[in-house]
């Protein structure tokens, strides 16, 4: 049976389009503000930095940790590997300050380099066919009253047209990402906010963490995707085959089997 999945994996890259970041908080043993500085490594808030193919549901990176700049420096690089390098997508996120150095520094292009003054750097611009733009919310009382949101990267006409080819979005939102965060608390008991089954050991939380959510991509038909088969009924689809990564919903018992492929770096 493994040619079947050598012929679902042929077809990556995903057909994604539109990225929302964020993070999603836990804690390992304690939280954050109990632990010594020396237990801090491995004890403490362990955030899932996730970027989400809003339009296929479709889970492209997960990368858990401390919430600090590298993360979030690591999720859009591996959004760019993992989607072919492509730049015409739209990227959301809150307003959490590090997505916009890490989308500058892993998407923006040299150009005008001078040929013979090698301590001279070349000047950076952001693709044309590319923009960012963020969702910031004030609450009161646990209310959303206000809801700003800013494009940094990119014009105006370029976001319009890309709202427009969305299948999912008419306006700039992280809803997307959101709803993700609130499936993956339901479906990993160590990241309910308030549960005596949290993790005791980084490793192994982290463990839990990449197996529930790459899982989901493929073992977890999502209703909002389904779609109508020939005979009128409907069928049920996961988030890797709307997004042209697989034919079939997946077992778990697949899942486990399929045989890895260690990472080569470049």
């Amino acid at each position: 049976m493994l040619w079947r999945y050598t012929t679902n994996w042929s077809l990556f890259p995903p057909e994604t389009r539109e990225v929302q970041f964020d993070e999603k908080w836990a804690f390992v043993y304690k939280k954050e503000a109990h632990c010594t500085a020396e237990e801090k490594d491995e004890r403490g808030d362990n955030w899932d930095h996730t970027a989400i193919d809003a339009e296929h549901r479709l889970l492209l990176t997960l990368v858990p940790g401390k919430r600090t700049a590298d993360q979030c420096y690591k999720v859009v690089k591996e959004v760019k590997k993992r989607t072919g390098n492509r730049t015409d997508m739209l990227f959301t996120s809150d307003k959490h300050a590090p997505y916009e150095t890490a989308i500058a520094s892993v998407y923006a292009e040299e150009y005008g380099k001078p040929e013979h003054h090698q301590n001279k750097k070349a000047k950076r611009s952001m693709p044309k066919d590319l923009c960012y733009a963020t969702v910031c919310k004030t609450r009161e009382a646990g209310r959303v009253i206000e809801v700003i949101k800013t494009l940094v990267f990119g014009t105006m006409a370029i976001l319009i047209m890309l709202l427009s080819r969305s299948i999912v979005s008419s306006t700039i939102n992280t809803s997307f990402v959101e709803r993700h965060n609130a499936t993956d608390r339901n479906q990993n008991a160590r990241k309910g906010r308030k549960t005596l089954r949290f993790s005791k050991d980084w490793n192994v939380h982290n463990a839990v963490t990449f197996f529930v959510a790459y899982s989901y991509n493929f073992c977890w038909p999502v209703r909002t995707l389904r779609v109508r088969n020939e005979q009128g009924g409907w069928k049920a689809r996961t988030p890797a085959m709307s997004a042209g990564l697989a034919q079939h919903v997946w077992t778990t018992r697949e899942w486990v089997l399929f045989p890895a492929s260690p990472v080569r770096s470049t």
